[in-house]
């Protein structure tokens, strides 16, 4: 549950946090020649293996979690996502792929209703824009936008999406409601520069 949970909080950040692994992407790259990749898992190992210091600061780069998701997308789904982009800001940011959904079900052995499958057929473009408040050993993610080819979709849809492709892969996703951070941490912030994960001391 930990690591399906500090899987979400990358990429969810950008998608740190959540959405990492919906909004990521993928490139067929082998782990042992991506430093990058190598990067981002021994930060989250020293997460996982209780090793950070306490009141310490680690930070994982837009790169960094780029790689860490091109890995886990592959993984997860094959080649249903692809040229994954984040980008941070102050307590905001973004994550941008090309999304199979079809494929992405297909990856996991599921079939996809009639209706749904022509609404979703095909390669699109998606971008999802998150907003994220953490203290005090908490932390709140809320998505403020989802784009789908390029309009914006909300309501049923973008519920059927969230519960069809995103909860599947991340059952401990929380959106928009406040939950305790695990490892001892005292809180994550997104920032330009990448997500800092602070330890309590």
């Amino acid at each position: 549950m930990l690591r399906r949970f500090t899987a979400s909080l990358l990429p969810s950040a950008s998608s740190a946090i959540f959405v990492l692994a919906w909004t990521a992407v993928l490139a067929p790259v082998l782990r042992a020649a991506d430093p990058l990749f190598d990067s981002a898992k021994a930060k989250l190992d020293r997460l996982l293996d209780g090793t950070a210091q306490p009141g310490s600061e680690m930070v994982f780069t837009p790169a960094e979690i780029e790689a860490w998701t091109r890995v886990k997308a592959h993984d997860e789904v094959g080649d249903a996502l692809r040229e994954l982009h984040v980008t941070l800001e102050t307590d905001s940011g973004s994550g941008s792929a090309l999304v199979d959904f079809l494929k992405m079900r297909q990856a996991r052995g599921k079939d996809t209703n009639a209706l749904m499958a022509r609404i979703l057929e095909g390669e699109r473009p998606l971008k999802v824009f998150l907003r994220i408040s953490s203290s005090g050993g908490r932390c709140t993610v809320y998505v403020t936008r989802v784009e789908l080819s390029g309009g914006e979709i909300s309501g049923a849809l973008l519920d059927y999406l969230i519960k069809t492709f995103l909860l599947p892969l991340y059952p401990d996703v929380k959106l928009g409601q406040p939950f305790d951070l695990p490892l001892s941490m005292e809180r994550v912030e997104i920032q330009p520069a990448g997500v800092h994960v602070t330890m309590k001391k």
